[in-house]
């Protein structure tokens, strides 16, 4: 057998770690267990559907599996039968499962630090609404060009810019950019390419 130098020192610390690895004694049988047991009990009763990743035009497949007893959702993962993305998911779209109700984490209500302060207070979805109004109105109506300096009729803030989700679809896209234009915002972008 013809055996390189470093073909020899790679087989040699190969062996070597194994043989330090069998010696600890270490014992995988209960982490098995564990993950088996949760794979197979969470997803032994549970009905699956196919759904698109909602995060970028790409339109990746997934699949949900659900809870026929109260439809929460207990795992979403990729669709090796889909021919876009064949089970594979971007960071984003193998994170999907965490912007689910199922999430303790997940943030449902608005949180509110008021400037130069060092606590966070709850605050109602309408007092949020009214507040980013006014603020956007202010800022317009502070910032607002009807003329540039040839004299032409601009109609436009340049103080304001809008960003547009990779989680809305086409229709609310449009919704979006008319009502920006309407208010005379012209720095306007949209995300769905990430």
């Amino acid at each position: 057998m013809d055996v390189t130098r470093r073909e020899f020192i790679l087989l040699s610390g190969a062996v070597g770690a194994g043989t330090v690895l069998a010696s600890l004694g270490l014992d995988l049988g209960p982490a098995r267990s564990y993950a088996n047991e949760l794979k197979i009990d969470k997803m032994k009763s549970a009905k699956t559907t196919t759904s698109i990743c909602p995060y970028c035009a790409v339109g990746c497949g997934l699949i949900v599996a659900t809870d026929p007893k109260n439809s929460a959702i207990i795992n979403i993962e990729g669709d090796p039968d889909h021919p876009i993305n064949e089970g594979t998911l971007c960071s984003k779209g193998a994170a999907v499962f965490q912007t689910t109700a199922n999430n303790p984490n997940r943030l449902t209500k608005v949180l509110y630090r008021a400037p130069f302060s060092d606590k966070w207070e709850e605050k109602s979805w309408d007092w949020a609404v009214t507040e980013i109004a006014k603020k956007a109105k202010a800022t317009r109506d502070a910032t607002f060009v009807e003329k540039n300096s040839k004299g032409q009729v601009v109609n436009r803030t340049e103080a304001i810019a809008s960003i547009g989700s990779s989680n809305i679809n086409n229709d609310e896209c449009w919704a979006l950019n008319a009502l920006i234009r309407s208010m005379g915002i012209v720095y306007v972008d949209h995300q769905a390419r990430i």
